[in-house]
């Protein structure tokens, strides 16, 4: 795949989820009532506005400042150069896999993003389950970041299928 074919593929999923994301995160912040969670659909989904300090489900919100400074932004933001120089420099990836590369991309830039921008915060305000069977709280970049990782998986098989 070419340099410029990669390029569109990346910027065009890149753009698609950032805004996505973020507009879900502004309306979030503007219309749901904050730190709290309203039920729908016999309680399969629960939408509520809340502040995630640490990473996923809120693991290592406990820690210092500096300590989240440095793992959640010093330390992803070098994963996520690391990621988009790898995707550029890749001749091994095929489209499948760079899609599915690009939305673990999109989405870790717009948490990334909210961290730079919310004090450190990234706001998550989406829960589903069934009674005590729940997910954590996330967000549509949350989505994209898992969708690229099922699909990474998938493409990892097909490699491995014998023709």
């Amino acid at each position: 795949m070419s340099f410029l074919a990669k390029f569109r593929l990346i910027f065009m999923v890149s753009i698609v989820s950032v805004i996505l994301d973020q507009a879900s995160k502004w309306w979030a912040s503007e219309y749901l009532d904050h730190f709290s969670m309203h039920s729908y659909l016999a309680d399969t989904l629960r939408i509520g506005y809340i502040e995630n300090t640490g990473a996923f489900l809120g693991l290592g919100s406990g820690m210092s400042d500096t300590a989240k400074f440095w793992i959640f932004v010093a330390a992803v933001g070098v994963i996520l150069l690391a990621l988009l120089v790898f995707m550029f420099k890749s001749k091994e990836q095929n489209a499948y896999s760079l899609l599915s590369l690009s939305l673990i991309f999109s989405g870790g830039i717009s948490n990334f993003y909210d961290r730079a921008m919310n004090d450190g915060a990234v706001i998550d305000f989406l829960n589903v389950g069934i009674g005590s069977f729940r997910t954590g709280i996330f967000n549509v970049a949350d989505m994209a970041i898992m969708l690229g990782v099922v699909m990474l998986l998938f493409a990892k098989n097909e490699e491995k299928k014998p023709q």
